[in-house]
């Protein structure tokens, strides 16, 4: 009886431990959907886009990004790419600025990306979910394919 006991309370123990590993895993701050603050956000050089949107998703193989944006001009652009927080490079899709994205986990609410081009690091940025989850902000630096030297701070809102 006091075997068969131990072996419930294990097996309770083990179930309690995988459901809480799997729920601080997919209480990871930054997943859902998050529209950029125009507002509160400073676009340099610019010109500013007119929307954007960032969707973060888990799937098996980590993290699946999707940004939305509608520039300036009206046109639309959509990005993506899947990746996961280690800093292992990932190729991103639909976005002529940067072909590869690495980010690296700094904390429960802070990663480190770079953005690369035929494999030269071309920005880095530093991305922040607020405590309350309600905000986050990506600040980057980089040159664009362009030339054109960026310094840009993002304010994104949860939806």
């Amino acid at each position: 009886m006091a075997h068969g006991l131990r072996a419930v309370i294990l097996a309770g123990a083990l179930a309690f431990t995988a459901l809480a590993t799997d729920s601080a895993h997919a209480a990871d701050p930054v997943i859902g959907t998050w529209k950029l603050n125009l507002a509160k956000s400073t676009w340099a050089p610019g010109p500013t886009p007119k929307s954007q949107i960032r969707t973060y998703a888990e799937s098996a193989q980590g993290v699946t990004l999707t940004i939305k944006t509608m520039a300036a001009d009206g046109e639309q652009t959509t990005t993506s790419v899947t990746f996961k927080d280690d800093g292992t490079p990932a190729a991103v899709s639909g976005n002529p600025e940067y072909d590869i994205l690495s980010e690296k986990r700094v904390d429960a609410l802070t990663a480190q990306i770079i953005l690369m081009t035929a494999a030269k690091t071309v920005g880095t940025a530093v991305r922040t979910v607020s405590k309350d989850g309600k905000t986050m902000t990506f600040s980057w630096k980089g040159t664009s394919i362009a030339g054109v030297k960026y310094d840009s701070t993002l304010v994104y809102e949860r939806q």
